[in-house]
């Protein structure tokens, strides 16, 4: 069994002790009219902070749209000094060999920084024939009864980006 400590004699259990032995003081009576007024001005901070939080989303949401592909442009803007490069050195030099390796960097270069967020190539060439990945140009007759409903031939490539079709490939369809 525990002993009960004496409580030492601070203003603070003074206090307690004087709120414990207080007997309740009467609750003021609210007339309606202050109970109306009191919940309309609740209701008109809340209706202001709400109005604030949506000006400030709309405000958030405009930048996040204007500034979202700043990561991107600030990737490609090194593949533009390149090529700005490549056309200086291009009349400069008369071997056709060193202008195309150049160009084949640049493009690679170009090409993975598209691939790293998010960009992927339509395989489409001999794949069934989906409206919602293609465009039919033209049919053509199959060269076999395999190729029957299939992409004989690619036009233009079909690109999606996060697995979302943003350009859809143009493509000749086997009939």
């Amino acid at each position: 069994m525990s002993k009960k400590e004496p409580q030492e004699h601070t203003e603070e259990n003074q206090a307690k002790e004087t709120v414990e032995t207080t007997p309740e003081t009467p609750k003021k009576e609210i007339s309606p009219e202050e109970k109306i007024a009191e919940l309309n001005d609740k209701y008109l901070r809340l209706y202001a902070d709400f109005e604030n939080y949506r000006k400030r989303m709309t405000k958030e949401r405009v930048e996040l749209i204007k500034f979202a592909s700043e990561e991107i442009f600030t990737q490609v803007i090194p593949v533009l000094d390149d090529f700005e490069r490549a056309f200086k050195s291009m009349t400069d030099t008369t071997d056709i060999k060193t202008i195309r390796q150049g160009e084949e960097l640049i493009f690679n270069k170009f090409k993975n920084i598209l691939t790293q967020n998010g960009l992927q190539e339509m395989k489409s060439v001999g794949e069934t024939f989906n409206p919602d990945l293609h465009d039919a140009v033209t049919n053509v007759p199959a060269p076999n009864k395999d190729m029957k409903g299939k992409v004989a031939d690619e036009v233009e490539k079909g690109y999606l980006l996060n697995g979302k079709v943003i350009r859809h490939a143009k493509v000749v369809v086997g009939n």
